[in-house]
């Protein structure tokens, strides 16, 4: 939903909110597991085959820390869900009590993708992806918004509330 400021504009998306991944979790548990197992190895089986399991429990801590890293890579600049905030030049996202203040840079270019936006540097490089408006409309504003233009009765015809 859009509501018109005296600023920008507010949008409520409509997305799903990132989800951290149920197979981490797993991976996870599974390390927890492995680690009392390789606490009760070390009491119980010689000491070769103990450091053999301490070795692999090092191993699988190190795999799950690169998987959650490019985890939390992929999902850094998706934005689905929560409310935007939008003036000329800058955004603000609140999702679930966190908010992320956006500056765009004088290089930064905004593209609509039907009903999405991205956000690009200057070398074309993906800052952020915007999806989750209810209508092409908003997505439209939106852009209009983060570059500067005065909104016309096209994009003001969304939904205007006099709060």
């Amino acid at each position: 939903m859009l509501k018109l400021t005296d600023d920008g504009a507010k949008i409520t998306l409509k997305g799903q909110p990132q989800t951290d991944g149920n197979g981490m979790f797993w991976f996870g548990s599974a390390l927890l597991i492995g680690a009392v197992a390789v606490a009760m190895a070390m009491s119980i089986l010689p000491e070769r085959l103990a450091i053999g399991a301490l070795a692999l429990l090092i191993i699988g801590s190190f795999i799950f820390n690169r998987q959650r890293q490019k985890h939390k890579q992929a999902a850094s600049g998706r934005i689905s869900s929560g409310t935007l905030w939008i003036r000329a030049g800058e955004l603000v996202h609140d999702d679930q009590g966190k908010r992320a203040h956006i500056h765009m840079s004088a290089g930064d270019k905004v593209t609509l993708y039907g009903e999405q936006l991205q956000i690009t540097d200057a070398s074309n490089m993906r800052k952020y992806h915007i999806s989750g408006f209810d209508n092409i409309q908003e997505a439209q504003a939106t852009k209009a918004i983060l570059e500067g233009q005065t909104l016309n009765k096209r994009h003001a015809n969304i939904k205007i509330n006099g709060d």
